[in-house]
């Protein structure tokens, strides 16, 4: 299966038509240049909320995150994307649906908050039952996986347990996560999830 996204945005609301890089607020016009901007801002941004973590009360949470980790960089930061996203042929959820798919992470998120924090196997499952219903919305138009990792490590921490499902020191993690995620597989999320987290 391709690797690559497919937008549908004729009007290119997101993108510059002439170079194909998303708009920002650096006005960056090389894709390269983008990335590594990007990168150094997220990562300043993530440090933030290790600092001063936000509470995961509701799907509505991620809007907040996506906000706090790209406000440097996009003027969308933190808002629902207008376009259809598909990757490999396979479309995301499509946004006349958005309004079924945050109750239901909501009441993912209500029964994670219901369970013991000393159970690990059942955290670890409610957790990839979560992420792989947020990777299937896609809520954002860029920065999707770096917000939902975040989200997953805000929940974890709130039961005491410590969650890097993208380590620097272990590039496997990330790979399991991304084939994860891309094959909507919540049995080996959750494998993942159980071996990764720690106190």
């Amino acid at each position: 299966m391709s690797k690559e996204y497919q937008y549908l945005d004729p009007d290119y609301v997101y993108t510059d038509p002439d170079t194909g890089v998303l708009r920002n607020l650096a006005g960056i016009d090389d894709q390269r240049s983008l990335m590594f901007a990007e990168s150094a801002a997220v990562s300043k941004r993530s440090g933030e909320l290790r600092t001063n973590p936000i509470r995961i009360d509701s799907s509505r949470a991620l809007f907040t995150i996506h906000h706090h980790l790209f406000q440097d960089i996009y003027s969308w930061a933190g808002m629902q994307r207008t376009v259809e996203i598909s990757k490999g042929g396979r479309p995301f959820f499509l946004l006349a649906h958005f309004s079924n798919a945050f109750n239901f992470i909501d009441n993912l998120i209500w029964e994670y908050h219901r369970l013991e924090s000393d159970d690990k196997l059942s955290l670890s499952r409610k957790l990839a039952e979560i992420l792989d219903a947020i990777n299937f919305l896609h809520p954002f138009r860029d920065g999707n996986g770096r917000t939902q990792r975040e989200f997953l490590r805000l929940l974890a921490a709130e039961k005491g347990w410590n969650l890097n499902l993208n380590p620097p020191d272990n590039p496997d993690t990330y790979v399991r996560y991304m084939n994860g995620t891309i094959n909507g597989d919540v049995a080996s999320l959750t494998d993942l999830i159980y071996e990764t987290m720690s106190k």
